[in-house]
């Protein structure tokens, strides 16, 4: 038996009975409010590791739903009419709110400028960029002659692109390093199931066949005649790098990873000589490298995958340049090896290991190295030269965001980077790192109006339990007052040391200019101080992640920032999960909690290998089919299995059908099972997109009116609109 069908047979399930397809409401309803559907209760008894749980709403997860990602409209019959009777008793009890929800999305498109441009982004002899159209809801990819404002050549028109579909999103896209070539990935279900087209620009004929199931990424070789590609498998997992001429012909596997835990990744390096290929998960990495003027080459690994050993490779013209968590640099380290001889055994410290300075990444130009560094939520640039000279590029704010913007141009001084907070737009810089001038490339426009001195950011240290203090950013207006009354929203996320930036985000101001503190909480599980800050909540200590939220909330109302129930709280994916444990934990708090796509059905989800991600997340979680102990951890806080009666906030779940990484039974059976807990009278809405996936609708308008109705479910939720329903 190998180990694919030993983790399969782990978890044994029995169905012990079935109910109607729907039972009858408990108590009975006011007839002039809606009733809520209720789902049928099909008793599971699982078995594993010697415990018991049983599962009532197992009924809800196609069994068929490897396909239904790929074809929304194969769903069975009996979920699909579930899930429609949840959003249509959602729009019903929100009924009232509707001209809000206009409102809402009118003030967020009218932030937007809606012909809006990137800077561009020169490359030899053109420049490339995005752009939009007045009214249209996806961009156009564009190049120009370097310097010029005419002569423009639309690569690809995503509006077209997107006719006829419910669904469409342009991934990666390129160019062949002569101009000659454009590559792009479509996905057209939201399933992250992307196609790979590739085109003759001169002729604007597409080459070969379409490239099917891929993950997104892709790579041109140094002469353009071959593109490389990650594969999708049917699980929806990256198994292989394949490659084929450009023009067409046989597909070639480059290299097909063994192991269903790793996430594969293809990349070219700054330098362009070099296509790398990578795999790895929250725990280990490994690159390979083909020689990218050598593309039928077999790929050399530079350092063989260890367990706990983490690193990035780029290639720095004469030399590998890494960045990496060996010899315990807990917050990472840059080292350098010789070009024939990548390995361990001979890399150099360049910048060493610093605790608590967090090094993010690391970018490589002819004569300098910049790199992205973060300490206590802030980041910062630093550029070093190759002599060693290093300066760094910083704002004196109490709370901000940098980031490097990217550059075509290996051979050039000048790199470009971007600045923001959150109540400053984003402003675009061109930098040169051999004057340190800089150049303001774009500040972003809020055509409808935005004055900064309107607004105040601040920042707070809430005390953990354990004495650790959690960075809590705010947003407010200046006339927006401090003595509890204001109602708070409250985001977080805490998972897989992916950092919250304070940035700037023009849909927030809707709720703030209504009087709402918008408030960050940088808990633990991220890496907003550093890489232990997200070491300190993940696995058996995972639960640092919702003490820490509740500690900020009730820091907030220690300082007169909230009061206790007039809180909203807002997370996404494993934020979603955050949600819901802290929905479990102390529901006293809130007035309303907001799961997008929630990673609630922690337990049967970890436990599920046939799911895209989960042998890839058991670094993370733990594994609760073979370890015991990660098993009763995990159902401790598992909000799904967690929920009892008690009297939980009014609670909006939102998913999407064709959702790869939280299927979209996750907040179907949450809310099932969450409805008729509560004691409290409040209501459990579901919203689930029937043509979208993970990241929600794909036009940027529609994309408004989604978060129009959450930011509407905040406001009702506060004000007690179902009072009125």
């Amino acid at each position: 038996m190998n180990r694919r069908e030993l983790l399969a047979s782990a978890a044994a399930t029995t169905v012990v009975a079935a109910s109607p397809a729907f039972a009858a409401t408990g108590s009975p309803m006011p007839q002039s409010r809606p009733v809520p559907p209720v789902a049928r209760k099909v008793p599971v008894r699982i078995e594993q590791l010697g415990r018991v749980r049983v599962d009532d709403y197992q009924w809800m997860k196609d069994d068929n739903w490897q396909a239904v990602l790929r074809d929304p409209s194969i769903i069975k019959a009996d979920v699909k009419e579930h899930l429609n009777a949840e959003n249509a008793y959602r729009e019903a009890m929100m009924r009232s709110t509707e001209p809000l929800q206009l409102e809402l999305f009118e003030e967020m498109k009218g932030r937007i400028k809606e012909d809006d441009s990137s800077v561009p982004l020169p490359d030899g002899p053109w420049e490339y960029y995005t752009r939009f159209e007045t009214g249209q809801q996806h961009p156009l990819y564009c190049r120009r002659p370097k310097g010029q404002t005419t002569g423009e050549v639309v690569l690809l028109d995503a509006n077209k692109l997107a006719e006829g579909k419910a669904y469409s999103s342009v991934g990666e896209t390129d160019h062949s390093r002569d101009h000659s070539l454009f590559a792009y990935a479509e996905d057209a279900q939201g399933s992250e199931v992307y196609r790979i087209y590739i085109k003759d620009i001169a002729t604007d004929a597409f080459l070969g066949e379409t490239i099917e199931s891929a993950m997104g990424g892709l790579a041109f070789s140094a002469d353009g005649e071959w593109v490389f590609w990650i594969n999708r498998d049917d699980n929806g997992r990256s198994d292989k790098i394949l490659k084929r001429r450009t023009r067409g012909g046989e597909i070639t596997t480059v290299y097909e990873e063994p192991d269903d835990g790793m996430y594969m990744g293809l990349q070219v390096s700054s330098d362009y000589k070099y296509i790398l290929i990578t795999s790895g998960n929250g725990e280990q990495t490994e690159y390979r490298y083909v020689p990218a003027d050598q593309p039928e080459a077999t790929p050399v690994v530079i350092e063989p995958r260890r367990e706990a050993v983490r690193y990035d490779a780029d290639h720095w013209g004469d030399r590998w340049v890494i960045r990496t968590d060996a010899d315990g640099a807990v917050d990472f380290k840059i080292v350098t090896a010789p070009t024939d001889a990548p390995s361990r055994a001979n890399w150099t410290d360049l910048v060493p290991f610093t605790e608590g300075r967090l090094i993010e990444s690391i970018s490589p130009f002819a004569d300098y190295l910049a790199r992205v560094e973060r300490y206590d939520a802030n980041t910062r640039i630093v550029i070093r030269t190759r002599a060693g000279e290093e300066h760094a590029i910083a704002v004196d704010e109490p709370a901000y965001a940098l980031g490097l913007g990217g550059t075509y141009e290996y051979d050039s001084p000048m790199t470009r980077y971007l600045y923001t907070s959150p109540s400053t737009p984003t402003q675009t810089f061109d930098y040169n790192m051999a004057t340190r001038e800089r150049t303001l490339r774009k500040t972003q426009e809020v055509p409808s109006g935005h004055n900064i001195d309107d607004y105040v950011v601040e920042r707070l240290n809430a005390p953990a339990s354990d004495g650790a203090l959690v960075p809590v950013t705010i947003l407010r207006r200046k006339s927006t007052p401090v003595d509890g009354s204001a109602p708070l929203l409250l985001y977080g996320y805490g998972s897989y040391g992916i950092p919250m930036s304070a940035s700037f985000n023009t849909n927030r101001l809707s709720l703030v200019d209504r009087g709402f503190i918008y408030a960050i909480a940088h808990i633990r599980g991220g890496s907003d101080k550093g890489w232990g800050w997200f070491l300190a909540a993940r696995r058996m200590t995972k639960k640092n992640t919702f003490t820490d939220f509740i500690a900020a909330a009730e820091h907030l109302i220690e300082k007169n920032y909230a009061t206790a129930g007039n809180i909203v709280t807002h997370g996404g994916s494993a934020g979603g999960m955050l949600m819901g444990a802290i929905n479990n934990m102390r529901p006293d708090l809130w007035a309303g909690v907001i799961g997008d796509v929630p990673f609630v059905d922690v337990i049967n989800t970890m436990s599920d290998v046939s799911l895209p991600l989960t042998p890839g997340e058991w670094p993370e979680w733990g594994d609760p089919i073979t370890d015991p102990e990660a098993y009763d951890y995990m159902y401790s806080y598992s909000p799904y299995d967690q929920v009892e009666p008690k009297a939980y906030p009014a609670v909006l779940a939102t998913g999407g059908l064709s959702d790869p990484r939280v299927t979209y039974w996750e907040p179907e059976k949450w809310v099932a099972k969450l409805r008729p807990a509560t004691t409290s009278g409040k209501p459990v809405l579901l919203k689930i997109n029937m043509t979208a996936g993970h990241f929600s609708s794909s036009g940027r308008f529609d994309y408004l009116k989604d978060i129009a109705v959450v930011y509407a479910f905040a406001i009702w939720a506060v004000e007690k609109g179902w009072e009125k329903a």
